[in-house]
């Protein structure tokens, strides 16, 4: 989006469901003075009607007007829009980034960029035909933790890099809500590998300054859906949370205990159908639940990356392993999903909070750490600096940067059109992969800038 500047732009957000709340609240807040909110676009009139609640809670501000998506080019024109910020489900991206450019407008698109290889190259040649700028909100590159990974191999204190090891866990909280909405199945979300493991593949690509080359994947639904549900003796399952109120089987979700889902997603049924609570060992899901990738790297150096989406606790660990020695960052974001009183899970158990019983249960306490060991010496812990902010301290910044523009940062965080390719091909030629069992080179998907 350029330098810093004092003009105050005009937006439109496309998809008024969970995820556009962040950027909602940044331009009602702390953005304000450099962004005004001038359209949704959005097909449910009872989603609009939350976020236009929000709007009328802020002194001053006024009321966006309303599109539905056929209406993007009309939006844009009609009410002059400068950016359109897409938080669609992920199977719009492409249609909706490219009408967005072809009307006039600069694009920040949330992760990931597309789903497969047309939406790919539709954005890379709308992006090339009309000149206008995209941003991926790429947002796992801001927090300080991911940051300070990258200085250690950029030092050269680990020297060449030569491999990495990636494992991602999602607890039975985060990894089962994916297995409830739209994510569930593969034609709307691309599946896990492309939907969640943009981010992760992004930050590998980012860390080593590198580009995947070719990419082999295995993995399987094993845990979630109704085959899984049966072999288990899960059975006389409902087919919604919802349906259930006051249930205490933990992996329901009833809509109805949350104000905000209630007003986004149970009230709003009536307009589209769209169920958000859908049971999930039930019949339907297209998508894995367990997943390993092997990606080769253009300079010589092999990820092995893996994702778990029923761990009972949350976070992920990375070794990269050089020539000089290796560094290994651990997170736990969540030490434990534990279920209170009520039966119903407790998500944020706290620092220390398991007990010390007769079977030896230990801790698993938050927090991350990263300790680089070189070769003939011993192990040293790098201090990590506090971050503020969602996903491990880096929303704030990512949101500075999209709104004001990017000040020049020599760590290369603000993620455009090529950033945004280079995340998703992993994920794409791994699908690729998972369909025919043979590994697959990222140059010939002919996606381009790879």
């Amino acid at each position: 989006m350029g330098d810093r500047a004092n003009a105050r732009r005009r937006y439109a957000v496309v998809g008024t469901g969970h995820r556009a709340q962040v950027f909602v609240e940044a331009l009602l807040g702390p953005h304000a003075d450099v962004g005004e909110l001038v359209a949704w676009c959005e097909p449910n009139p009872g989603r609009m009607d939350y976020y236009d609640e929000l709007v009328a809670a802020v002194p001053g501000a006024s009321r966006p007007a309303r599109y539905v998506p056929d209406q993007i080019e009309k939006m844009v024109d009609v009410e002059q829009v400068d950016v359109v910020i897409i938080t669609s489900p992920d199977h719009t991206h492409a249609e909706q980034t490219a009408r967005a450019m072809g009307a006039g407008a600069d694009v920040v698109l949330e992760k990931p960029m597309t789903i497969d290889l047309a939406g790919g190259r539709r954005i890379v040649e709308a992006t090339e035909r009309t000149g206008r700028s995209i941003v991926l909100t790429l947002n796992h590159r801001y927090a300080p933790r991911n940051l300070a990974l990258k200085q250690v191999v950029a030092s050269g204190a680990i020297g060449e890099v030569t491999s990495v090891h990636f494992e991602w866990l999602l607890d039975t909280v985060h990894g089962a809500d994916y297995f409830r909405r739209w994510h569930r199945r593969k034609d709307l979300s691309g599946g896990l590998l492309v939907h969640k493991a943009a981010h992760h593949f992004d930050l590998v690509n980012w860390w080593l300054a590198d580009v995947p080359s070719r990419v082999y994947a295995s993995g399987a639904l094993r845990f979630y859906g109704a085959a899984n549900a049966r072999r288990r003796g899960l059975i006389r399952r409902p087919a919604r949370g919802s349906e259930r109120p006051g249930s205490t089987d933990p992996f329901l979700l009833d809509l109805h205990a949350d104000p905000r889902l209630r007003a986004l997603y149970l009230d709003a049924e009536v307009h589209d159908g769209y169920l958000r609570d859908r049971d999930v060992f039930t019949s339907g899901i297209t998508i894995e639940d367990n997943l390993a990738v092997i990606v080769d790297y253009a300079r010589g150096a092999t990820l092995t990356y893996s994702l778990n989406a029923h761990s009972p606790w949350e976070g992920y660990r990375v070794a990269i392993n050089g020539t000089l020695g290796r560094a290994e960052l651990d997170v736990v974001e969540r030490g434990a999903v534990l279920l209170g009183a009520d039966g119903r899970p407790v998500t944020d158990p706290g620092v220390a909070d398991l007990p010390d019983g007769p079977g030896g249960d230990v801790a698993r306490p938050r927090g991350r750490r990263l300790v680089v060991q070189r070769h003939w010496d011993r192990a040293h812990e790098v201090e990590i600096p506090e971050g503020a902010g969602a996903h491990g301290g880096g929303d704030e910044r990512m949101l500075d940067d999209l709104f004001r523009g990017a000040d020049h940062d020599p760590w290369g965080r603000s993620a455009g059109l090529l950033d945004g390719v280079r995340s998703v091909v992993v994920g794409i030629a791994a699908n690729t992969s998972l369909e025919t069992g043979l590994p697959v080179r990222t140059a010939d998907l002919r996606l381009g800038l790879i």
